[in-house]
């Protein structure tokens, strides 16, 4: 994982400028993480299940946030790789809702498959039975 450090002069030390006097100054170090671009939770929205194209559009952001990181704008890298992210985000949310609705619908089906079979529904009705209930 690569790091970027900034230095930020804060209030300690001392150093003078002509005419203005001394004024004191120290330099904190800052460490900026590079952002994660989300390229494999991409890759598998795209070619798993991909709704709305949102995996695509993942990949793509993903493939963006890469790049940016690659020319040091770790700005431009961090924004790409949230869209990424909350993209990949709603892709799982719905492939799981999917599936969740799926395994419902099949169950229901079969128990009432199940029940129709048990109760002997097998009697089909002519187009005149239909007609002549009431």
């Amino acid at each position: 994982m690569s790091v970027h450090c900034d230095n930020v002069p804060l209030q300690e030390g001392t150093m003078s400028y002509p005419n203005s006097g001394q004024f004191q100054y120290s330099m904190l170090e800052v460490r900026r993480e590079m952002p994660k671009d989300h390229f494999i939770w991409s890759l598998c929205c795209f070619f798993y299940y991909n709704p709305f194209c949102l995996g695509l559009a993942a990949l793509i952001h993903s493939v963006k946030a890469r790049d940016r990181k690659v020319l040091g704008d770790i700005e431009g890298a961090h924004n790409y790789a949230s869209t990424a992210r909350t993209l990949n985000i709603i892709s799982t949310v719905l492939f799981c809702l999917s599936v969740v609705i799926a395994i419902i619908v099949t169950v229901v089906v079969v128990c009432l498959a199940q029940r129709m079979g048990r109760q002997g529904y097998s009697h089909s009705y002519s187009n005149d039975d239909f007609f002549n209930r009431g």
